[in-house]
């Protein structure tokens, strides 16, 4: 059956992973959506999807900072109709923040930041390699952040796993190569999502008055930028790709 390339999203409910799987949808892909706790919403983008005409889409609730569930989510997607065994794209959204002193973090916290920012990745890496590997062919794609490249004060475990992305894809990229695997990030700046609505609107203003650009991105746009990464050329991989309007 078949007869249209395949992409996991995790983190897919809101934000980002929502507006990319909509475009995607658009350019003709099958999804695979995901989201650990947000499922009412993750219910509702598959409602958005299927709305594309010639859109299909499967959902794949679960944590993708726990390896087990990991394992079923690429055993669904294995048994899928719509693969021939795997992924043909993997996009490693999913993300969490934590904004407070590093000193007065919690062991949970740090390693809850930690799993499901940057455990997922290679928990989710290593379950859809082995197909690419045997087609030799392939794209994954992390989303970091541009604090991974420069670090944000009083938030120090999200910088660190970001960061770490950043590491991982680079090493990654290198690994797969000789696969015809490519294997990139994007540092997103600040894009106006869910997960920036806690600032009031003196800090929103304050932040924007730091970015060059003036403003923060929309997910579509970061959605745009997602999709002119996975066209490019297989030469271009180990990748970390700014997206921040000229803040960093």
């Amino acid at each position: 059956m078949k007869q249209k390339p395949s992409v996991l999203i995790t983190g897919a409910s809101r934000g980002i992973g929502r507006a990319c799987a909509l475009l995607l949808a658009k350019q003709g892909f099958h999804l695979f959506v995901n989201s650990a706790h947000h499922l009412d919403a993750l219910q509702t983008v598959q409602e958005e999807l299927l709305a594309v005409p010639g859109a299909s889409c499967e959902l794949c609730p679960g944590d993708v900072g726990d390896p087990e569930q990991v394992r079923r989510i690429f055993s669904r997607i294995t048994q899928s109709p719509y693969t021939d065994g795997g992924l043909d794209l993997l996009i490693n959204n999913a993300g969490i923040s934590h904004i407070g002193l590093l000193s007065d973090m919690t062991d949970e916290e740090w390693n809850r930041i930690i799993a499901t920012n940057l455990s997922s990745v290679f928990y989710c890496c290593r379950e859809a390699i082995p197909h690419m590997v045997s087609k030799k062919a392939g794209k994954i794609l992390n989303i970091s952040s541009m604090w991974g490249r420069s670090g944000a004060s009083c938030e120090a475990a999200y910088s660190a796993s970001k960061a770490g992305i950043q590491g991982l894809t680079q090493a990654l990229a290198k690994e797969l190569a000789p696969s015809n695997i490519q294997v990139n990030a994007i540092a997103f700046g600040v894009i106006d999502t869910t997960m920036n609505q806690m600032l009031d609107t003196d800090e929103r203003q304050a932040l924007e008055d730091e970015i060059p650009a003036g403003r923060f991105a929309s997910p579509e746009e970061a959605a745009q930028m997602i999709w002119n990464t996975i066209q490019a050329p297989s030469y271009m991989t180990g990748q970390i790709i700014g997206f921040d309007g000229g803040f960093l």
